[in-house]
């Protein structure tokens, strides 16, 4: 099936629904523009007739650099319709991992703001590929420039979608590049229709629901179960300094229903809302993703929405939904365990998935006879087997190789994660592989480690790296804290004897501060414990 027919059906469904709709502050006020289901569909038949009277065609590759707009999900679904393969580079990786993974892609077109084509002219080898430029405008209802989608007509013949096969190459998404080089992502016609599906079973979404997404393609899904989505008055590729009182204005004017995001927006929205005594009685769950979430950030929630809870489902680009917990179910004894130092509890698997978790190796994995499966409780490798796992990185056969483990007709995904299975069946997440520390030949995860030094009221966050064939601790200091905390040996001294206080902990023999951590670009949030590492010099 062509990813297309699902938003396709839902104007058949609800054709005077509105599908979409983006603000515009108006001084202290918001105006929305809407488009409707039907609308939405018009426009995207519009567009993709432009864009094949123009030159591209099926399995061409288009790179995309849209703002959040509206013209974001029609000009998206437009390209899954004519089976052309849209490009999502995250803005935020820096313009030497873009210039690579364009170089790495070679699309054979783009659509983009004027900024970009500007960068397309100065920097021409990068873009030497591109055959066919089409620019949108910085407006939010502004059309394709190159395609006069008002003139053209819709005739029934080319409402009909793309033939493709279910296993057709979709999309490429890029990952974040946490912990090495952004890679490009294959996804599937099948593989985005499954994940609409298993997001809609997960939270028993309805055509009722309102959207409003931190994370611009998670619009696509919501869209596609016949949703409202309103794109929220933020930058999406930066998400820790989302300014909190726009969020929560467009919540409270269009009674958003589902929300998500990183948790560095809503840690910011959340905040606001209990120093305003603000409580958004519409949300029934707020989603958050991309990093493990502080118990305290479910605690903080827990008195904003009288009507619902959070959620933080586990996934990663190649693979996602896994699991999902929710901060009800977190109240109990899993929030106390973290604050022990037992990991983050993420939940049971959903349906149609498998985990397993193995005996972590930095080798390459050649045959699902060659796991060793850890018993419960036991940290190791967390690996998936699910119909929403993507099958490969593009262009990348090394890369592809070494996470992927052949199991007859289908494989296993190394999530690159390590955690482990308690007995009730649920996973806990310990933290990246590559962030591990190994003391003796005993591995240390970060999270559990961490989750210790975390407690004290002084510490915002920390990182666990090693240092001097043991291991040392640096601490982001709380706002409260931060005049002082480079000459505060006391404090030092204080996390030094909380080491010692706990098993998890005895293996950290220094404590080095560091003002504010680098974090990711996609979620701001994920530490950055590789840079953080060789700033401070350890070594194993």
């Amino acid at each position: 099936m062509n990813i297309s027919e699902l938003i396709y059906k839902q104007a058949d469904l609800f054709p005077n629904k509105t599908a979409i709709m983006m603000p515009h502050k108006l001084g202290r006020k918001y105006e929305y523009t809407s488009l409707s289901f039907t609308e939405f569909k018009t426009r995207s038949i519009q567009y993709s007739l432009g864009f094949k009277r123009n030159g591209i065609k099926k399995g061409m590759k288009v790179l995309m650099f849209v703002k959040p707009s509206l013209d974001f999900p029609i000009i998206t679904f437009s390209l899954f319709k004519i089976g052309a393969i849209p490009i999502f580079i995250d803005p935020g990786m820096g313009r030497k991992n873009i210039f690579k993974a364009i170089e790495h892609m070679q699309p054979d077109a783009m659509v983009s703001i004027p900024k970009v084509h500007l960068l397309s002219k100065v920097f021409k080898s990068v873009f030497k590929n591109i055959k066919y430029k089409f620019t949108t405008g910085n407006s939010t209802s502004s059309a394709l420039s190159i395609i006069p989608w008002r003139t053209i007509n819709v005739p029934e013949v080319n409402k009909e979608v793309e033939n493709i096969n279910d296993h057709d190459l979709a999309a490429i998404l890029f990952t974040s590049g946490g912990t090495g080089t952004p890679k490009g992502v294959e996804y599937t016609h099948h593989i985005f229709a499954t994940q609409t599906l298993m997001l809609q079973k997960l939270f028993n979404l309805t055509e009722s629901d309102i959207d409003l997404p931190g994370f611009p393609l998670f619009s696509l899904f919501t869209m596609s179960m016949g949703m409202t989505s309103v794109i929220p008055d933020m930058d999406p590729s930066r998400p820790a300094k989302v300014k909190a009182k726009n969020l929560v204005q467009n919540i409270l004017d269009q009674k958003a229903t589902f929300i998500a995001g990183s948790p560095a927006i809503w840690e910011r929205v959340g905040e606001y809302c209990l120093k305003k005594s603000i409580k958004l009685e519409s949300v029934k769950y707020l989603v958050m993703f991309g990093a493990p979430v502080s118990p305290d950030i479910h605690k903080m929630w827990s008195k904003i929405l009288p009507n619902g809870t959070t959620y933080t489902p586990y996934g990663a680009t190649e693979c996602l939904p896994i699991s999902c917990i929710s901060g009800r179910e977190l109240e109990g004894s899993k929030t106390d365990s973290n604050l022990l130092g037992q990991g983050t509890c993420i939940g049971r698997p959903l349906e149609q998935v498998q985990i397993k978790v193995i005996k972590q190796t930095d080798n390459l994995i050649k045959n699902v006879s060659n796991l060793v499966e850890m018993d419960p409780w036991n940290i190791g490798e967390i690996i998936v087997k699910s119909e929403v796992a993507t099958k490969a990185y593009f262009n990348a056969k090394e890369k592809t190789e070494f996470t992927k483990i052949p199991d007859g007709d289908s494989f296993w995904h190394r999530m690159g994660d390590m955690g482990y299975i308690d007995s009730d069946g649920a996973l806990w997440f310990c933290g990246r592989c590559a962030h591990k520390v190994i003391i003796e030949g005993k591995i240390h995860s970060p999270i559990q480690s961490e989750a210790i030094f975390n407690k004290d009221p002084n510490v915002k966050r920390s990182a666990l790296i090693p240092y001097n064939n043991k291991s040392a601790i640096i601490i982001e200091p709380a706002q409260s804290f931060q005049r002082f905390f480079l000459f505060n040996r006391k404090l030092r001294k204080q996390l030094l004897n909380l080491s010692q206080s706990h098993k998890k902990t005895q293996h950290v023999t220094n404590v080095f501060f560091k003002k504010s951590f680098p974090v990711d670009v996609r979620h701001n949030i994920k530490i950055d414990r590789i840079k953080l590492k060789n700033e401070f010099g350890g070594h194993s």
